[in-house]
């Protein structure tokens, strides 16, 4: 039913506009999406806001105290599309339901207004429906805590993050310099802060940088107790210590957490799954910094194309997806768990047939986990209780093939598991779902329909008496028409009029005038059809509308009882469905290291780095996508028993020396998270902290230059490494001065030998610096090798021991192709700086060499070889003798190196 004000004085609202105004009111930071019939209408600022935000039309409808009400709309049924856009512009729904029939308050009075009430506040992380998320994605809301000061110190913060779609609830803390390095690995959707922090700038800056919407809310929610006492609510227990030993911090982290959810879903509770509590010393440590520089789920152009990611993605259902994308995001330090996983990977890549046969049931999987969160927030449809029922019978089923093939070969602990976790989804669910559900499911439960014929007697009944009402039309109809001898007569229905007879214009009179005028009673008089009433066509309606009501509620309750048993169960599906995403991730992962041809690392509590024919996964893959071609593998060994903790990599621009290190900086990441490896065999001691300073950009909005960014992150790196950390670091001291930044870079390969003794992988075109080499013990260098050819270079992409002589800029510049004058003139510079060993002034270098005052474009530039080739036409081969030809020879090579030639 729509509602229109009604006109009123100026400075009166009308009903509806006052309960709105009053709705409005109480959820003022929120668009409010107000329910009119099939419309959602939005008024005042907020249609302005909305206008601009969805590029829809913005009308007028009435006046509130003298102006004109700006409105604004969109239809019920494609209301997620413009939730979708406004959500991702920063905007808070607040959505309005009318939660009562019409008809109910038409008894109330012409005047009354049908009750609306907001059913639920639509936010960046308490997003629920599938079209309004990344199906392989997940999206956190976190809770922000900052602990209480202890003995003086900062305590940093403690966090809780939970993804409202699937029921994953993660506790945790983080210091200040690691918190956004925690944001960046959780990538959540929305950050909850106290209003007593809220306008901390550096960490509004931090929360920003992560990509979420921050929210702040009152302090007074972070409640220790409220979050103990809810948490312990949700799970059915009365203690918690089987979950983890949470800190009062991060108790109070989750009462943030959980009332703003009770909030934001009007009362409704979440469904969750089983906390995992994640301290910093399980997880290997990766900064933002690094997390971006080495893309491993975002390329630098902020899409998953191009990220490690993508590169090892074989997951075939959304919720493997997400458990590799969870996992890569926090490799562990668990040796054992390490292991564990790689016994997984490597028993499925053993068994091609057992994983291909797992692959194609998982691909059938529906995403158990989004559908029980829909159902558990009252939010679900009949597709999800068909979800629930065949993800059970695919987990009982692939429990099944496990365990068979585990009888004959024997499965790892892992897998075993996992076979525990598919074989105790609740058949029982399976069994009352199978028996209650139709074959084809409506999406929406209100469409009815989707409770199996035979189900229930009452039902059946119910649905006769709505069905028969086409053959009941018929004949009334047939008998209408034999009755007024008008054959064109029909009976038709609109939600207007209901049932009504219609006759064209011709045939009117006929029913207007005796002896029909008492039996039809005119409703509606169109262009060319006349439109009549009976008393047969109303009480038919009346029984077919109480029929089809009857057999909704009938299908309602029965939704209402089937979710309610699936949701008392919700603790062994929520096992099951983390299972099936498990399985999945493993299975891909076995499929990755036999395509690629990868190979299981060697993983141990030593200080080991060896790598042979190591590979970077994402540029392999692009080369032989786009060219067919090999990459070319590299070894990389440090902390051995030769002692080499730091490798100085030098060689030219191109050559592959950012590449090998970011490869190594992955291969690290690959191995902690439990995959196999793109190496033929790789050897690696477990790693505390991951860094890797590889390129930098500025950071205009806080007044930071591109080489203070790379300070900034070089400070973080020197301070906070350890022996156990793995450093790449490329080309640091290069945004200034060449002195300030070989000084720079020197130092700090000096610190990170002697004070944190971690390994290192150091890329630099400071040839100055391989003379560490042979001062420092523990550091090695390395080249990457190129080959000259003709007046160009060939780049072999190879690692050798040995340190680089040229940098070879000029030749890379060339291939870059720069114009002929600025390589001639290049030249002549590099000539002069390398005569005076780097240190003529720019005023003696002004006065000895040329400007381009004579080199325009077009011109003919004379170039060394030029000159040569002066002196090579002057010579007559055939004329000379041997001797001769051998003196020339040496003239030639005279003229090349003393300069003359230029």
């Amino acid at each position: 039913m729509s509602e229109r004000p009604s006109p009123a004085p100026a400075d009166v609202p009308t009903p509806m506009i006052a309960q709105y105004l009053e709705i409005k009111s109480a959820n003022a930071d929120c668009l409010l999406f107000y329910r009119m019939g099939d419309f959602y209408e939005m008024f005042f600022a907020d249609a302005e806001t909305a206008s601009r935000a969805l590029g829809i039309t913005l009308t007028k409808r009435g006046k509130h105290l003298g102006h004109d009400i700006p409105m604004c709309g969109v239809p019920v049924h494609a209301a997620d599309d413009y939730l979708q856009r406004l959500i991702a512009l920063g905007h808070r729904v607040a959505v309005c339901e009318q939660i009562e029939d019409p008809a109910e308050a038409k008894k109330r009075g012409p005047k009354s207004v049908v009750r609306r009430d907001v059913v639920r506040l639509v936010t960046p992380g308490t997003l629920t429906e599938d079209n309004l998320l990344d199906a392989r994605s997940s999206n956190f809301l976190t809770a922000l805590f900052r602990a209480p000061p202890r003995d003086g110190k900062e305590s940093g913060f403690a966090l809780a993050s939970l993804d409202i779609s699937t029921g994953e609830l993660l506790t945790g803390s983080a210091s200040l310099i690691d918190l956004p390095g925690e944001l960046a690995r959780l990538k959540p959707g929305e950050v909850l802060l106290g209003d007593d922090l809220a306008g901390d700038a550096q960490l509004r800056g931090q929360i920003e940088d992560a990509g979420a919407s921050l929210t702040p809310v009152p302090r007074a929610h972070f409640d220790s107790v409220r979050g103990e006492r809810a948490l312990k609510s949700r799970l059915g227990v009365a203690a918690l210590d089987a979950f983890g030993d949470f800190t009062r911090a991060e108790l109070a982290a989750l009462g943030g957490l959980l009332t703003y959810v009770e909030i934001t879903q009007v009362g409704k509770a979440p469904f969750l799954r089983a906390p995992r509590k994640q301290s910093a010393g399980d997880l290997l440590l990766i900064d933002a910094a690094t997390r971006a520089n080495l893309e491993l789920t975002r390329s630098n152009q902020g899409a998953r194309a191009g990220s490690l990611l993508a590169a090892i993605d074989r997951t075939v259902s959304a919720a493997g997806a997400r458990e590799l994308a969870s996992r890569l995001a926090s490799p562990i330090t668990d040796i054992a768990a390490i292991r564990a996983r790689l016994d997984a990977v490597a028993y499925l890549a053993d068994e091609p047939r057992l994983r291909e046969t797992l692959r194609v049931e998982l691909k059938a999987v529906p995403d158990l986990a989004r559908a029980l969160a829909r159902l558990a927030f009252g939010r679900g449809g009949p597709r999800d209780l068909g979800a629930v029922r065949d993800a059970i019978l695919a987990a009982r089923g692939l429990a099944a093939q496990l365990f068979r093939t585990g009888q004959a070969l024997g499965l790892p602990r892992e897998l075993m598991g996992i076979v525990e976790r598919l074989a105790a989804a609740p058949g029982e669910i399976h069994t009352a779902l199978s028996a209650a559900l139709a074959d084809e499911l409506p999406v929406n439960k209100r469409d009815g329909g989707f409770i199996r014929e035979g189900f229930n007697p009452d039902l059946d009944e119910h649905r006769k008496l709505r069905d028969s009402s086409r053959q009941v039309i018929a004949g009334l109809q047939s008998a209408y028409a034999e009755a007024t001898g008008i054959k064109s007569l029909k009976v038709r229905h609109n939600n207007v009029l209901g049932y009504f007879v219609e006759v064209t214009a011709l045939h009117a009179s006929t029913l207007t005038n005796p002896p029909h005028a008492e039996s039809f009673i005119h409703r509606q008089t169109l262009a060319n059809v006349m439109r009549f009433a009976t008393r047969e066509l109303a009480e038919l309606e009346a029984r077919i509308t109480t029929a089809a009501d009857r057999a909704l509620a009938i299908e309602l309750d029965i939704f209402a009882a089937l979710s309610a048993d699936i949701l008392a169960e919700d603790r062994a599906l929520a096992e099951a469905s983390a299972a099936l995403a498990v399985l999945d991730h493993y299975a891909g992962l076995a499929g990755l290291a036999v395509e690629q041809n990868y190979a299981r690392p060697k993983i141990d509590d030593s200080l080991v780095f060896a790598v042979d024919g190591g590979r970077h996964p994402t540029v392999e893959q692009t080369l032989r996508r786009g060219q067919g071609a090999a990459f070319v593998g590299n070894d990389c060994r440090l902390g051995e028993e030769n002692g080499t903790r730091i490798l100085v990599v030098t060689g030219p621009n191109m050559g592959g020396k950012s590449t090998f290190l970011r490869q190594n900086a992955l291969i690290v990441v690959l191995a902690q998270m439990g995959s196999f490896v793109p190496a033929r065999d790789a050897h690696i001691g477990i790693v505390d902290r991951l860094f890797s300073r590889v390129g930098a950009a500025d950071d205009l909005a806080r007044g930071r230059s591109t080489f203070m960014v790379e300070m900034v992150e070089t400070a973080s790196i020197l301070n906070q490494a350890t022996e156990r950390s793995f450093v790449v670091l490329d080309e640091i001291g290069r945004g200034t001065a060449t002195f300030d930044g070989l000084s720079i870079a020197w130092a700090a390969l000096e610190y990170l030998h002697e004070v944190t003794s971690a390994r290192v992988l150091f890329a630099t075109h400071y040839h100055e610096l391989t003379a560490l080499a042979d001062r420092l013990p523990a550091a090695a260098n390395a080249r990457v090798e190129v080959k000259e050819w003709r007046d160009s270079i060939v780049f072999l992409y190879r690692v050798i021991k040995g340190a680089a002589d040229r940098s070879y800029g000029i030749h890379v510049a060339k291939l870059a192709g720069l114009p002929e004058p600025v390589l001639a003139r290049a030249t002549e510079v590099l000539s002069a700086l390398e005569k005076a060993d780097g240190r003529p002034k720019p005023s003696e270098l002004a006065d000895d060499l040329p400007l381009f005052r004579a080199a325009k474009r077009g011109d003919a530039v004379p170039t060394m070889e030029s000159r040569l080739e002066q002196a090579v036409k002057e010579l007559a081969p055939d004329a000379m003798t041997p001797k001769e030809a051998l003196e020339a020879l040496y003239r030639l090579k005279d003229l090349l190196h003393s300069g003359d030639g230029a």
